[in-house]
């Protein structure tokens, strides 16, 4: 059975204030154009359909075009819901839509039911976990010792009853331990979020969504990643398409197909003359590209972005390397990310003189796990 896996179209995302709507658009109608090629059985799409939990209309509008474009093609099509989403949003008319081949994740109510294909090799048996933090799930099995993620995620799996004899497909979107992560990612404080791969052992294939870099985590299991990208952590990355087909049990083979956006995302550095020379643009495609300008002069260039863009239309970003911003990072001046856990750390032992005690340290990660649940 031949599977396309999908993820993290952010639908509606605007990247350094630029709307990404008519990029997606373009995008979208490349994957149709491989879907057409590769004539899958089925789709899938693992999570954050939509950069908000309130999508903008032209975001709704745009998903609603993709997925009637799918339905045309007679294709089974799995979606879930992701951290960006809102679950209820997606769910919505999920069981009308189930009779046209297209399956929208419900809410978490503690029961994954299996949607069930066949091929040559017999049945194929997918499951649709959407984005689950351990709140949602102690609250279906309050009987069940659930602390971390991974308790949450393993739990949901054994309350699945799988048949390990046949094929099981599981489309979830989550932060498995290992995996590497980009800048336009949001994952929860200290790492707490992390799932250890193992919880899905049970499983011949995991199409996983969140983390934006396509790359395998463990055995059976792979993110997608994003079709486009959507941070300059992402510059290097190669964007493509997810291909999973699956043999007779034991037998899973993954590839890829290139994704070549309309505008690509990338990085220069130089002085601001060395940038400007037309000889250094012409016969490429940077003028038209996002980009982020590291420029090395010594002094600032007065209105350096409005400059550079009369080359350079879709600048998104200027930077200086030189002695100036040297000297701030090596004194400190430039701001170090930490997370809540971190800060709240340091911040006690300025007031204490001491580090927290393991006791106090689980206290406090737990407290900012509820919180980050209850946002």
């Amino acid at each position: 059975m031949k599977i396309v896996h999908l993820s993290d179209l952010h639908l509606g995302k605007r990247v350094n204030e630029f709307p990404m709507l008519e990029e997606q658009e373009y995008i979208l109608t490349k994957i149709i154009n491989i879907i057409d090629g590769e004539k899958p059985e089925a789709v899938i799409i693992a999570g954050d359909v939509y950069d908000k939990s309130v999508p903008s209309a032209e975001a709704v509008a745009l998903f609603d075009e993709f997925l009637y474009k799918l339905s045309k093609r007679g294709l089974q099509v799995f979606v879930i819901s992701g951290n960006h989403d809102s679950s209820e949003r997606i769910a919505f008319g999920g069981r009308l839509m189930d009779a046209s081949g297209v399956r929208m994740s419900p809410v978490y109510s503690g029961e994954v039911a299996a949607v069930t294909l066949k091929d040559e090799h017999g049945e194929v048996r997918f499951y649709m976990l959407p984005f689950i933090k351990p709140a949602h799930v102690r609250k279906c099995f309050p009987d069940a010792e659930i602390s971390t993620y991974t308790d949450a995620v393993r739990t949901a799996v054994e309350k699945m009853n799988i048949d390990k004899s046949v094929r099981n497909v599981l489309i979830t979107h989550q932060f498995v331990t290992g995996a590497e992560r980009s800048d336009s990612e949001e994952i929860s404080v200290g790492g707490t979020d992390n799932v250890d791969a193992c919880v899905f052992d049970g499983f011949d294939y995991v199409a996983l969504g969140h983390i934006h870099r396509p790359q395998n985590v463990g055995k059976n299991a792979r993110y997608c990643g994003t079709p486009l990208k959507y941070s300059f952590s992402e510059a290097g990355h190669e964007k493509s398409v997810t291909v999973a087909e699956l043999g007779k049990k034991g037998s899973l083979e993954i590839r890829t197909v290139p994704l070549k956006p309309r505008r690509d995302m990338v990085e220069i550095k130089g002085s601001y003359n060395e940038l400007t020379l037309k000889s250094f643009y012409e016969n490429t495609t940077l003028q038209d590209d996002y980009v982020h300008i590291t420029l090395t002069d010594e002094e600032d260039i007065p209105d350096g972005i409005g400059k550079l863009r009369t080359v350079y239309k879709n600048l998104m970003k200027l930077d200086y390397d030189n002695t100036r911003t040297r000297t701030d990072a090596q004194t400190g001046v430039a701001a170090v990310e930490k997370t809540p856990f971190e800060l709240f750390s340091d911040f006690y032992e300025i007031q204490n003189n001491r580090p927290f005690s393991d006791e106090q340290a689980e206290f406090v990660k737990s407290l900012i796990e509820k919180i980050t649940e209850d946002e």
